[in-house]
């Protein structure tokens, strides 16, 4: 059975589902930083996945990354399955900017977290669940 790491959970917030992978917002206001995490128990690579999952994780990254770049206005888009700290698969989505606190080193220890406010939050959330409406299907969570 699918759980999510407890890590994941701690530094995501559920935005919603794909048919495979559960997309979280890390909670990090520096970045629009996104997770896809497949719902499989047990697998962390990509080849661990059956041959149908490998297919739907890429149709939903794809889908997702071009959603995100348009929506964020992306100078880059990091994509990455990196799972050193936590195994789960897991697929980094990372909006950058030349401006941005880190750029153009990896955001991954750069500087603490800063948690979004309620309203940032907001609206970062409800600019996704609009986007998202069109395409793969994507059941969002309510807000």
């Amino acid at each position: 059975m699918f759980e999510l790491h407890p890590q994941l959970a701690k530094d995501g917030i559920s935005v919603g589902d794909f048919p495979l992978s559960r997309l979280l917002l890390i909670n990090d206001s520096h970045y629009p930083w996104f997770v896809l995490v497949p719902r499989r128990a047990g697998i962390s690579e990509v080849f661990e996945l059956t041959e149908e999952d490998q297919l739907q994780l890429g149709r939903e990254s794809v889908h997702l990354s071009r959603i995100l770049h348009r929506i964020f206005n992306a100078d880059k888009l990091n994509v990455a399955a990196l799972g050193n700290m936590v195994s789960q698969l897991h697929v980094h989505h990372i909006i950058r900017y030349r401006d941005d606190i880190a750029w153009p080193a990896p955001v991954w220890g750069k500087v603490p977290a800063s948690p979004y406010s309620n309203e940032g939050l907001a609206k970062v959330l409800k600019t996704v669940h609009v986007a998202l409406e069109e395409g793969i299907e994507f059941v969002g969570v309510s807000s």
